[in-house]
């Protein structure tokens, strides 16, 4: 893997539409195969997409279930229905890093992302609990439209992981 280039950005806050679920990293298809409704259900009622659709993780355990967001951002928000919930991301500073290629090579950027941040002396606006991570926002963007791009080893994935203050 080539070296990561991270930045620290500040952001505002973001208006988004969700699913959430609490899934298995190995059976993450169950969240991600969500978005295209949420998506679809936005398109429906109008709603002005206001940036790439995005997967936050709210709560990581790697032995058990995560708790997982599809999320798309919106210039404003239609009222919530059924299992499609309305947010806002938190403004802050956030660590980011663009990926380059297939999802499932994610970990290695990710690893590589916290090695460099503990080198800087960042901390992250996270705390574990029993083993489990709970963050105050982490979003992986996808930047790339799988229409336009159906080769995964092409995709571009944004990493944004929010700063402690």
């Amino acid at each position: 893997m080539s070296e990561i280039q991270p930045t620290v950005v500040e952001r505002g806050e973001q208006l988004y539409a969700f699913v959430r679920g609490a899934v298995r990293m190995d059976a993450f298809a169950v969240i991600a195969d969500r978005l295209p409704e949420l998506i679809g259900w936005l398109t429906s009622r109008g709603a002005e997409f206001n940036g790439a659709p995005f997967f936050r993780f709210n709560a990581i355990d790697m032995d058990g279930e995560s708790e997982v967001e599809a999320g798309m951002p919106v210039v404003s928000a239609p009222e919530p229905e059924g299992d499609i919930g309305i947010a806002v991301l938190p403004a802050g500073r956030y660590v980011t890093v663009t990926h380059t290629g297939h999802p499932d090579r994610l970990f290695a950027t990710i690893t590589a992302l916290r090695e460099w941040a503990a080198r800087e002396g960042l901390e992250w606006d996270m705390t574990v609990v029993d083993g489990v991570e709970r963050w105050a926002c982490r979003i992986e963007s996808y930047l790339t439209d799988p229409r336009v791009e159906p080769d995964m080893s092409k995709w571009e994935i944004q990493l944004a992981f929010r700063l402690a203050d």
